[in-house]
């Protein structure tokens, strides 16, 4: 595996920490050596930033394993951590949310109104009958109700399953079934690309198929009609009018605090089950040291949709449990103007971004003129998160929107790992750009080869977790077997969730996407992720996609879908040129075995509403098989479109 996956992408650039946030950042490369030196001590100290009930009588319980139990025996309420604490340090007047709504409006919630909000929806839930254990539906746009409800359910202990707001009603109903959930929170609608979006409908349906479900909370957003039934109660004659005072009870450490589902290989969705104390502790001390959060000073904006669980981690449960400020949008990058990001930065004074690489390419492609319209100096950290960055939209997010001076943290983590695994520290790595470097003070993470030993410098291959670490997922919901089966038996004793990576000459980390986005091209594996970085560094190019399709004479060809950025012209034989010197240029840049048999120049990619390239679709068109289900891309005309073009296009072999 060593050979198959090597680094053909070479990136010698280099970024130092800035001296001034260097000089006063939150973690030095100190807490490596301590942790080096007693891992489970050092994760005892990080638990110690949380407010505990009773102390845990044991670190860590790795005595059957896959199965981890953390803090052992501590007792703490996660939404105290989150809020009460705040409040009683006299913080109650600090900012927690500005929200900003798609068309404009715009509310600002202390830490006093968050709490009283909270305390009001806990008092509903428990006057519905919801007690300790219960399972609750969440399925509302990004508004602040959002985050009540979570909070309110790990108030009274009761398990959030939160399914995002593009979902169908068959999506819906198999995750309330299989949570057989009591309550669902959702909303009339939300607003959408400038008008409202109906989502009292989809959970009409879906609840029609679920008996478990016996009330359904709904918040009025866009005032849209719905349709009404004897489970269903408004939010504001329910919630809003409950008493804002509430006393929360301490959970043990281990109490189931959400389920969220993640696709799998089958059709069936997995529940990614994540307990309370282990997964608090991960995601505030991460929050604290790879963003660099000053709380009485900083703005931070995550923009994930709270749906996925970058919004469970760095919107809702790592950011309020370190009291921080942070924004929160509703809407679209492009509502009502392409600007949008910009401007919320501007007015906040934002210092914080979060955001995915999808976006990055989406904003590069508009061109850098547009966020060039606003004042970013705020800015002093941008972090990315959601699949591997590419260098050139590492440097263009650095050049562009941090202005030269901000650090980029490339985070490599997923729903199963409940926190950020792999980052730079921003006040002590020398960032290389599209590498997430090391492993945070902790964490165990390697590149192994087929038979699970340490690939050298240099060598790439499967990256694998050798030690329990405190946010790990606990287990698959209601299946325990197909979460050994799933990440535990790759590799004995190592957690594997089907990443490749890569090590540089220096032993920093590159992710190379799915193993299964590795393309097996004359004996050579090389992943679509190279390639879509040696497409994405031609100044003709704003994103690409590659998938490998089957071929007679390589085993696996090499296709690209390309989108050009803004202002190139690609109509007759300046797009073929286009596309003679784009394969040109992949030879060039990772070598002749790695040059694409084919190159379709689209207007856009096909993308789940989370921000990721279906491939699988892409695939499909590149070997002329009908396409399978669409219903959770963002635009499904898009793949007409490309099929559309790839029926007309020739191709260009040598």
């Amino acid at each position: 595996m060593s050979e198959t996956l090597a680094n053909l992408l070479q990136e010698t650039r280099q970024f130092p920490p800035p001296a001034e946030l260097a000089a006063a950042a939150n973690v030095t490369a100190a807490a490596y050596d301590e942790a080096a030196a007693d891992r489970l001590a050092f994760w005892a100290r990080q638990a110690g930033r949380l407010d505990w009930s009773k102390e845990w009588d044991e670190i860590l319980d790795w005595s059957n394993p896959p199965f981890a139990k953390w803090f052992v025996g501590g007792q703490l309420n996660v939404a105290y951590n989150c809020l009460d604490r705040h409040v009683a340090a006299g913080n109650g007047d600090r900012v927690a949310i500005h929200w900003e709504g798609e068309p404009g409006d715009n509310r600002t919630i202390t830490y006093a109104d968050l709490l009283a909000m909270t305390s009001q929806a806990a008092n509903a839930l428990t006057d519905l009958g919801v007690v300790a254990g219960d399972r609750i539906a969440i399925y509302l746009p990004m508004i602040p109700e959002a985050a009540v409800a979570m909070l309110a359910c790990a108030r009274i202990g009761a398990t959030h399953s939160v399914v995002f707001g593009g979902f169908s009603a068959d999506s819906l109903s198999n995750r309330i079934q299989d949570a057989t959930a009591k309550v669902v929170i959702t909303a009339d609608g939300g607003y959408r690309r400038g008008k409202p979006s109906a989502l009292k409908p989809t959970v009409d349906e879906a609840v029609s198929r679920c008996p478990s479900i016996e009330h359904v909370l709904v918040v009025r957003r866009t005032g849209q009609d719905v349709a009404w039934t004897d489970k269903d109660l408004w939010w504001h004659e329910t919630v809003e009018t409950a008493s804002t005072e509430h006393t929360a009870e301490a959970f043990d450490a281990e109490h189931p605090l959400f389920i969220l589902y993640t696709s799998g290989t089958t059709a069936k969705p997995k529940g990614i089950l994540h307990t309370s104390g282990g997964y608090l502790t991960q995601v505030a001390y991460t929050h604290h040291a790879v963003f660099d959060l000053k709380p009485e000073t900083d703005v931070y904006w995550c923009s994930a949709d709270i749906g996925w669980v970058t919004g469970h981690s760095y919107i809702v449960y790592g950011p309020l449990a370190n009291g921080a400020t942070q924004l929160m949008y509703e809407g679209t990058p492009d509502t009502p103007h392409r600007g949008r990001f910009w401007e919320l930065i501007q007015k906040h004074k934002v210092t914080i971004l979060y955001t995915a690489p999808t976006l990055i390419r989406t904003m590069m492609k508009w061109g850098a003129d547009i966020p060039d319209q606003y004042d970013l100096s705020s800015l002093r950290l941008l972090g990315s998160v959601g699949e591997p960055i590419n260098p050139e939209a590492w440097m263009w997010y650095r050049e562009n929107i941090g202005r030269g001076g901000c650090p980029v943290v490339d985070t490599w983590w997923q729903t199963e790992t409940g926190a950020i695994m792999i980052s730079p520290l921003p006040g002590v790595t020398a960032a290389k750009p599209g590498s997430a470097m090391r492993p945070l003070p902790g964490i165990s993470a390697d590149v192994v080869d087929d038979q699970a030993g340490s690939v050298p410098n240099g060598g790439g291959g499967f990256l694998v977790l050798r030690e329990p670490w405190p946010s790990m997922l606990r287990t698959i919901w209601g299946d325990d077997e197909r979460f050994v089966d799933t990440y535990w038996s790759r590799f004995e004793g190592l957690y594997f969730a089907g990443d490749g990576a890569k090590k540089d000459d220096d032993g920093d980390l590159w992710l190379l996407g799915r193993v299964d986005d590795v393309m097996l091209v004359s004996g050579h594996n090389i992943s679509t992720t190279e390639v879509e970085s040696a497409l994405v560094s031609h100044p003709s190019v704003a994103e690409s996609a590659v998938v490998g399709a089957t071929d007679p004479t390589t085993g696996q060809a090499i296709v690209a879908f390309t989108i050009p950025r803004g202002s190139v012209d690609t109509s007759g034989e300046a797009g073929e040129a286009l596309i003679a010197e784009l394969r040109e240029h992949v030879s060039k840049t990772l070598g002749p075995i790695a040059k694409p048999r084919q190159i379709m120049l689209v207007a856009e990619l096909p993308k789940t509403r989370s921000g990721k390239i279906m491939r699988r679709l892409l695939r499909d068109v590149a070997e002329n098989r009908s396409l399978g289900d669409v219903t959770t891309l963002q635009d499904s005309s898009v793949m007409d479109l490309i099929s559309a073009g790839m029926r007309s296009s020739k191709s260009d072999e040598d």
